[in-house]
Order: structure tokens, then sequence, then C-alpha cells
């Protein structure tokens, strides 16, 4: 999806087919961006079954929630926005990864974007790869000039562009298609702390610290994610949830 607060319009310079909900098709995705083949994505089909919970692989390193847009949810975040300012971080010692959303209808590429830049994820990069040469480039930048990092990257586009017809659904044919859905990730962070990172915000969101044995489908996040559900009032059940875990070879 595209930022639609109108406080927070913007002039875009790319728009992106926008991807499909499909473990597959993020799967496909990092490994052409470079992450090894050890690591995967699956459909988390409950957040209370102790049973189906119990067949995803652990550790999940990220969570990539897909969710439909509301008059409600665009309110709320806009009163938090009010409290706070622009996130400037930048550099090494920097807790977490955000990347400011510039193309439009790339939410899906941002959220996956900050899962596999984050916490032990990250170490399962290849060095030289197309996600380790955008680490390299952006982690010094500053949020703006970050992301023009992810703009002017043609590798990453053209691995992008590779997967974006692929799914169950048909893509919308003009990528300036508004889209209702929105996607973001959730991430342990290098500081042991929950994050939920989304490039339509204005900033990382810290959701607090996890014990050393928590990961991202702890309780804790668990809940997070509930209280987002529970917030929709409108009933629907179009909610989804993606999870990075480790797979086969």
């Amino acid at each position: 999806m595209a930022p639609t607060r109108p406080s927070e319009e913007k002039a875009y310079r790319k728009y992106f087919i926008p991807l499909e909900s499909n473990p597959e098709v993020f799967t496909e995705l990092v490994h052409k961006l470079g992450v090894s083949e050890s690591l995967c994505y699956q459909d988390v089909f409950s957040l209370d079954d102790p049973d189906l919970l119990a067949f995803i692989p652990r550790p999940a390193y990220a969570l990539v929630l897909v969710f439909p847009t509301t008059e409600a949810y665009e309110a709320r975040c806009e009163q938090e926005e009010a409290r706070t300012g622009p996130y400037e971080g930048h550099g090494e010692s920097e807790p977490v990864v955000w990347y400011k959303q510039t193309i439009y209808n790339a939410c899906g590429l941002y959220a996956l974007l900050h899962g596999i830049s984050n916490g032990a994820a990250r170490d399962h990069i290849s060095p030289r790869s197309i996600m380790s040469n955008v680490l390299e480039a952006g982690i010094p930048l500053k949020p703006d000039d970050r992301g023009l990092v992810l703009e002017d990257s043609k590798e990453l586009e053209e691995a992008y562009a590779s997967v974006a017809s692929k799914g169950d659904t048909q893509a919308p044919a003009d990528p300036k298609d508004v889209v209702d859905f929105h996607y973001i990730a959730y991430v342990k962070a290098s500081n042991g702390h929950l994050y939920q990172l989304d490039g339509d915000r204005r900033g990382p969101i810290d959701l607090g610290e996890l014990s050393s044995e928590e990961d991202v489908l702890s309780e804790t996040c668990l809940e997070v994610i509930r209280g987002l559900i529970r917030e929709d009032k409108t009933g629907s059940v179009n909610f989804s949830l993606m999870a990075l875990v480790p797979g086969n070879d």
C-alpha cells in the first residue's frame, strides 16, 4: 500500500506492482536478494492455537503482518505521530535498521527488507549480494538518503519485478492503483527489543524488551498483533501473518 494520511502526502519517483501475501513469493524474493536458502517464509495460521503454532520452526526471525487499512487505523497513526518527531537514526550504533517508504505500493517489499535487515536474520545475508550491498550503502545514511539507496538500486528493482507478478491472484495492471492492504514487519533487534517497522510511519516503534528466550512469535508479540486485530471494528477477516523461519537448505 502507499501512504494515505493527508498530512503525509508525498511525491513518488517510482511505482511498483504490489506483492501478493504469499510465502513462496516472499521466499523467492529474499533468496534473490542474497538471504541464505536456509531461511524461508511460512504462513502463521493462528495466533492462539498452540498446536498450529507448534508446527512453525523456531526461532522466528521476523513477522510480516498484512491487514486492511481503515479510517480508525489511520486516525490512530496520526495521533501517535503528532507526539513524535521524525526519526533520524543512522550508523552502526542504530539498534534497528528502518527504511522510509518512498516507493509507491511497495509496502510488502519494505516489510520484507525490515525483516532481513535486523536481528539474527541479517547473519544469513551472503556477502556481495544485493542485500549486502544495500546495507553497506544504506546503514551510514539518515532515512531520506537511505531511501534513495533503495530507489536507485537497479538490482533490487529487477529482483522485485521478477517475482511481483507471481502468486495465486492477478496483480494490478497499473502500479499506481490504490491497494487497500498494508504490510508491516515485527523484528527482534540487536538490542533485544521488539520493534514494529513500517516505512509509512515516521520511524521504528519500540515495543519493549524481549527476554533472551523470546522470538517474534512469543506471547509478547502475538498480543500486540491481537490488539491491532481487535481494534478493527469492521469485522474484517482479511488479516494474514507470515514468519521468516529456518527451512531446508
